[in-house]
């Protein structure tokens, strides 16, 4: 089992920009030091509780802070993006980390982002855009050949190489052929989730679904997989949760019921859930209401809250329910007492996950089950 944190990030919206962008690297630093082995960092435009639009520039500053943890975008939002300016920013990015960075991609998911790209996420448009813009970059890394490519609005010009002054598209990824890809999904039986498998991609599914609908995200990676003609393992699935760690189980539920998870959730993710997605993927069952997905329900039911003994055995649980995982990412949060986040961070290093170690996902053969 790896251990890993998602970092969208959150913070609640009047926040100065500067001191959340510190608080962010502060607890990246810290995640290095506590033996963290990965974190991903989201990008929005104009969402912002989620306030970060560039994570390539956040994670040049955080490769500076940090010694070993490995660093990714969660993910690049490629509607958003012109893929030869993106093929060189994740190309230098990775040159820099020198073998640190994850490049996480996606077709967004936040109404805003869609409105600056010009896309109805009803159409699906987005998923087309995705692959196209992905396949773009990687011609890029390849083998770009010189000539003009025009699509779903952006344009781009591959020169002709000139010797005399090296002029050509010469920029490549440290990482040969290119830095690890992860492909984030939420729906039930996930389009990209799928893609990840036809493209032997990493699979990750963010913190908003029950173990329901992470079986049904791992079945569409194996029917991807099996397209593709690929081996999916579950060893490569990332799962991400809320995660509160205190020191009873009691100050865990008091803390997270009153701190910074329920803000989150009562305040941003489930009013965003009701305008796009829905709250289906928060259901145990698919008959309940949605009124029934309250913070307590969640708290009991979706998050990992408890003592480190506690946290420790919801973990086995979640494994177990979905057949097996590689890496637990553990959603970020920003705290009003950031001692609080830190005890959180430190009980999960030393005391939960000795308790997981030796949960070792195994590889899933084309088109198999668990």
């Amino acid at each position: 089992m790896r251990y890993g944190y998602f970092m969208m990030p959150i913070h609640a919206p009047g926040s100065d920009v500067g001191v959340t962008l510190q608080t962010d690297l502060s607890q990246i630093e810290r995640l290095d030091a506590l033996g963290f082995d990965e974190a991903w960092i989201g990008e929005h435009f104009t969402a912002e509780w989620e306030n970060i639009p560039a994570p390539d520039i956040f994670i040049g500053a955080a490769l500076q802070r940090t010694s070993r943890i490995k660093l990714g975008t969660g993910v690049s939002c490629l509607p958003n993006h012109n893929p030869f300016h993106l093929a060189h920013r994740i190309a230098m990015l990775d040159q820099l980390a020198q073998g640190r960075s994850l490049w996480g991609i996606g077709s967004g998911g936040f109404p805003g982002d869609f409105e600056v790209a010009g896309i109805d996420p009803r159409s699906g448009i987005q998923r087309q855009v995705s692959v196209d813009t992905v396949d773009a970059v990687l011609a890029l890394w390849d083998d770009p050949q010189p000539g003009t490519y025009s699509r779903h609005g952006w344009t781009y010009t591959v020169p002709n190489v000139d010797s005399r002054i090296a002029k050509h598209v010469y920029l490549k990824p440290y990482q040969l052929p290119h830095p690890p890809i992860a492909v984030a999904g939420v729906t039930e039986k996930s389009e990209t989730l799928g893609l990840a498998g036809e493209r032997g991609w990493i699979p990750m599914s963010i913190n908003f679904v029950t173990p329901r609908v992470l079986r049904s995200h791992w079945d569409a990676v194996l029917t991807g997989a099996a397209r593709g003609g690929h081996t999916a393992k579950r060893d490569d699935w990332r799962v991400c949760r809320a995660v509160h760690v205190a020191d009873t189980d009691e100050q865990a539920r008091k803390e997270a019921l009153e701190g910074a998870i329920a803000r989150d959730y009562r305040d941003y993710f489930l009013p965003l859930l009701g305008l796009n997605r829905g709250l289906g993927g928060l259901k145990m069952e698919e008959s309940m209401a949605d009124s029934d997905v309250t913070i307590d329900y969640l708290c009991d039911n979706v998050w990992l809250v408890g003592s480190p003994d506690t946290v420790a055995r919801q973990i086995r649980d979640l494994y177990s329910a979905v057949g097996g995982f590689g890496t637990i990412l553990i959603g970020a949060s920003d705290w009003h007492d950031s001692r609080v986040w830190d005890h959180a961070m430190q009980l999960f290093a030393n005391d939960v996950m000795p308790q997981v170690s030796d949960l070792v996902a195994s590889s899933q053969l084309i088109g198999g089950r668990s």
